[in-house]
């Protein structure tokens, strides 16, 4: 891509970005449109100052920030299921411990261009965070996350293009981590079991939501 062509794709990325920021706003959200990703890593450390214990719910455009040492590293407690060499039974603690932080860490699989958050989960606990317990929630949210068009259009999205890599990544066994492709399975280990449509802010949930004119996370 040459330099004028990444200009011109970054500013009306950018004219996405801030209706994305617009609609979220009217849907009760706060919301802040962030150029760079190292913006975004500026924020969540600003707002993370009086965190005694931060939940990362195992995004990618969160991992891309790279925060975990940085805020180890500030004396905060991580949570975090998907940290390494964790038997099954201390990944289920982290998650349910997820629930109740002072701050929780995430991504989303969609936004619409009017503001709607659209994410379907395996296990839920990564949705249960973002709707209520924790003390305050930030999602992370790339230009590559923002449809046009509807919620259903939005779940497309997620099938097509975050659940195929998703199942890939986590070892499991269905056919879309063969394939790349959703088949809507029937399999054990499907991670498509829980869609979760936020068309408004929760009444008891802090939420900020950081749109990022970066592509980040799948």
């Amino acid at each position: 891509m040459t330099p004028r062509t990444l200009e011109l794709v970054n500013w009306t990325m950018e004219k996405k970005c801030n209706k994305v920021v617009e609609g979220l706003a009217k849907r009760g959200f706060k919301a802040q449109f962030c150029v760079t990703g190292e913006e975004a890593a500026a924020y969540i450390l600003e707002q993370a100052k009086e965190a005694q214990n931060v939940g990362f719910g195992g995004s990618l455009s969160v991992a891309d920030l790279d925060l975990t040492l940085v805020l180890a590293e500030q004396g905060k407690e991580i949570i975090n299921h998907g940290f390494p060499n964790l038997t099954p039974e201390q990944k289920v603690v982290a998650m349910r411990r997820q629930l109740t932080c002072d701050l929780f860490l995430t991504g989303t699989n969609a936004v619409t261009l009017d503001g709607i958050l659209v994410n379907i989960d395996g296990n839920g606990n990564r949705v249960n965070a973002m709707i209520f317990g924790p003390k305050k929630v930030i999602i992370v949210v790339g230009r590559n996350k923002i449809v046009e068009g509807s919620v259903e259009d939005a779940i497309v999205r997620i099938k097509e293009w975050a659940s195929p890599p998703n199942a890939m990544r986590l070892s499991k066994q269905t056919p879309c981590a063969v394939t790349g492709i959703c088949s809507d399975c029937d399999s054990p280990q499907r991670i498509c079991r829980i869609t979760t449509i936020l068309d408004r802010k929760p009444s008891l949930t802090d939420i900020h939501v950081l749109v990022v004119n970066e592509e980040m996370g799948l």
